[in-house]
């Protein structure tokens, strides 16, 4: 069963600053801290979280940056009196506060500061730390075994475990209470500032918190990095220059995989982002399509009632332009007519003259024969002859008669034609006169 004494155990964190404000704003944004000021001295400003106070801001310009850790004690005066004798320095005497409470401040034999604090109404109950407390407390020193041994005798801490470092560093020693670890110690190196104490803030994020801290105006000293047990912490600096850590524990870690895991199981079995807005997209292009089937169907529904519309206008046109162009169009019918009838009369009167010289261009067809039969033909062709002389005159008489017919046709229609051109010009210059009255 745990110990609920004060005696031994982290109680308190002071931060001492140059600039209180600024520290105060800038622990609020990485940490998640809320500050007050404490009702029995308003000029004290206290850090809080949901389990409570758990430290508090004191300003002093002319020293450097720092964090004070306070452990409890039941009886502050034996405490400060046993730490002297075993060669501790006294700081600050034992000071009592307005809530009744007593306070000391003193260094250890190798130079690290802490402070003992001890509670006129008692502490809360051990607890594990929750998320924004204080969950581990490190002492860099010049000897951890030697500094092991002071602690042990002031305050009853044991050994909890070692780990190996390897290097320069080598062992990490843990130390706590009836199987409670609260904290390291090792032997630092030239490199490593101190000795000192320094505080571990719990975080849910550890990376998280390394963003927010340097977006913030601190300073990444080391990390994150893990180490024995699977914990991951990060060490920084803040604006002003105090130092401290923060802690991520193993189980946070696996229950980040775990949510993380979940994540990736939940989008696996529900469309993304992309696969929603990509059925959107289908939607939409099958809900345009449609409207475009329905404008495609409706448009010669809708031509056809303008062309129905149009159509009366259109044939009123029409009528206009047919009328005004019958005139026009009668005397160039007229025109194309006298042209085709003289064209044509040229031609049979051309074809008629070309007729006998094609008769008398066509050869006789002549036929084998023997001699017996040649002579008889001969004496045939005798009287053929005299008839074909005789035809012949007569188809030049013929020919000569259809000649002097056609002259008399045609000068007979050429007298009409004059005829014609004259009464049309007596009429012409008729209308041209009344235009003139």
């Amino acid at each position: 069963m745990a110990d609920n004494s004060a005696h031994g155990r982290f109680v308190w964190h002071e931060l001492i600053t140059p600039d209180t404000d600024g520290a105060q704003a800038f622990y609020s944004k990485t940490l998640g801290w809320k500050t007050q000021a404490w009702e029995r001295d308003p000029s004290y400003t206290m850090f809080l979280t949901s389990g409570g106070p758990l430290g508090g801001t004191v300003g002093k310009p002319s020293e450097a940056a720092r964090w004070l850790p306070y452990i409890g004690t039941d009886r502050i005066e034996d405490t400060v009196d046993q730490a002297r004798s075993l060669g501790a320095r006294v700081l600050s005497d034992v000071t009592e506060l307005p809530n009744g409470g007593k306070y000391a401040v003193l260094e250890d034999p190798q130079g690290a500061a802490f402070g003992v604090y001890a509670s006129s109404d008692g502490v809360a109950p051990e607890a594990a730390a929750g998320v924004g407390e204080y969950s581990w407390h490190e002492l860099a020193t010049d000897d951890y075994r030697a500094a092991f041994e002071f602690y042990s005798a002031l305050f009853g801490w044991e050994e909890t475990g070692q780990h190996e470092m390897g290097g320069p560093l080598g062992v990490y020693f843990m130390f706590g209470r009836e199987g409670q670890a609260f904290g390291g110690m090792f032997t630092r190196t030239p490199e490593i500032p101190g000795p000192s104490w320094l505080g571990y803030v719990r975080v849910k994020d550890i990376d998280k918190t390394v963003k927010s801290v340097t977006a913030a105006g601190g300073t990444l000293v080391s990390g994150p990095i893990e180490v024995p047990g699977g914990d991951l912490i990060a060490q920084f600096t803040d604006p002003q220059g105090a130092m401290f850590a923060v802690h991520m524990l193993a189980s946070d870690i696996k229950g980040r995989c775990k949510s993380a895991e979940g994540s990736a199981k939940k989008a696996a079995s529900e469309p993304s982002d992309t696969e929603a807005q990509a059925a959107a997209t289908g939607a939409a292009r099958r809900e345009a399509a449609e409207e475009a089937a329905v404008k495609v169907t409706k448009q010669p529904a809708k031509k056809a009632a303008k062309k129905a519309a149009a159509q009366p206008a259109k044939a009123a046109k029409q009528a206009a332009k047919k009328v005004a162009k019958q005139p026009a169009k009668k005397t160039a019918e007229k025109t194309a007519a006298k042209k085709a009838a003289k064209k044509a009369a040229a031609k049979k009167a051309a074809a008629k003259k070309a007729a006998p010289k094609a008769a008398k261009k066509r050869p006789v067809k002549s036929t084998k024969r023997t001699v017996g039969k040649a002579a008889a033909a001969k004496r045939r062709a005798a009287p053929q002859k005299n008839k074909a002389a005789s035809a012949k005159r007569s188809a030049k008489q013929r020919s000569a008669a259809r000649k002097s017919a056609r002259a008399v046709t045609k000068a007979r229609k050429s007298s009409q034609r004059t005829t014609r051109g004259a009464a049309k010009r007596r009429a012409s210059a008729k209308k041209q006169t009344r235009k003139a009255r």
